[in-house]
């Protein structure tokens, strides 16, 4: 998915606002770039940080051999008036730092990446504004997301996932998750009976739907409904809370 900037700063005057009405009608999409480009950077160590400032961003686990990061890049952008926009990509340090530069009047830019991870390196992700998928990850997968919705998918290893103003959704088979969102929903779907599961919202809905077993449970909602319809044992040692402020909490067994 891709993450749209638009920057606009009209001086007065009927010719300048026609302008801005005209081209402000082609949206930027990184979808029409055909000629992708493409890079490759090694990781040294055991984890790999991807630091995004407004990027749509999809995370590959698995791929790939040795220790070699895969990363293709899509861009579409345009300013009227202003700097030519650019994006950006560095490697120091097993951290890779994507940033895009789009300002000006009429500003309209679009980014995607795909990141390739090779199976036993971990990724921890930082990204200010965009979507973030990811999947195919047995190794520990962090994600954080200022701006923008997560969403995980055939991943084992543990989860740690968090969206400023987003929605988290992961359909997994993680042991061991961690899901916060200060303004969105949660929906974790698990495939495996989980050691550890633990989701909060301050505002949204939360839904836990887990394989039939014993789960020690803490479910709590000061603004909400609570239903809770799995098998309960305090001394289960598969522990799950989830707790929002305002928002109805749901734990339930797969149907």
């Amino acid at each position: 998915m891709s993450r749209r900037v638009r920057m606009r700063a009209v001086a007065g005057g009927a010719l300048v606002g026609a302008v801005v009405l005209a081209v402000s009608g082609c949206g930027a999409s990184a979808g029409k770039d055909k000629h992708p480009e493409h890079r490759s950077f090694a990781v040294r160590g055991h984890t790999l940080t991807v630091d995004s400032d407004d990027s749509g961003l999809e995370i590959v686990g698995g791929r790939g051999e040795g220790r070699n990061v895969a990363v293709t890049r899509w861009f579409d952008g345009s300013v009227l008036v202003g700097g030519k926009p650019k994006v950006s990509w560095a490697f120091k340090d097993d951290r890779l730092v994507l940033r895009m530069h789009c300002s000006g009047l009429v500003a309209d830019c679009s980014a995607r990446y795909r990141v390739e991870v090779p199976a036993g390196i971990g990724v921890r992700v930082v990204d200010g504004n965009g979507d973030v998928r990811a999947r195919g990850f047995a190794d520990p997968l962090a994600v954080r997301t200022g701006n923008g919705g997560v969403r995980i998918t055939d991943t084992t290893g543990p989860l740690d996932l968090s969206s400023g103003n987003g929605p988290v959704h992961a359909d997994v088979a993680s042991t061991r998750v961690r899901a916060r969102v200060d303004n969105g929903s949660v929906d974790l779907r698990l495939s495996r009976i989980p050691d550890s599961v633990d989701t909060g919202s301050d505002n949204g809905s939360l839904t836990v739907v887990l394989p039939r077993a014993a789960y020690h449970v803490k479910a709590t909602s000061h603004n909400g409904g609570v239903h809770v319809s799995v098998p309960q044992d305090s001394a289960s040692a598969h522990r799950v809370t989830a707790g929002s402020a305002n928002g109805k909490v749901t734990v339930r067994t797969a149907n």
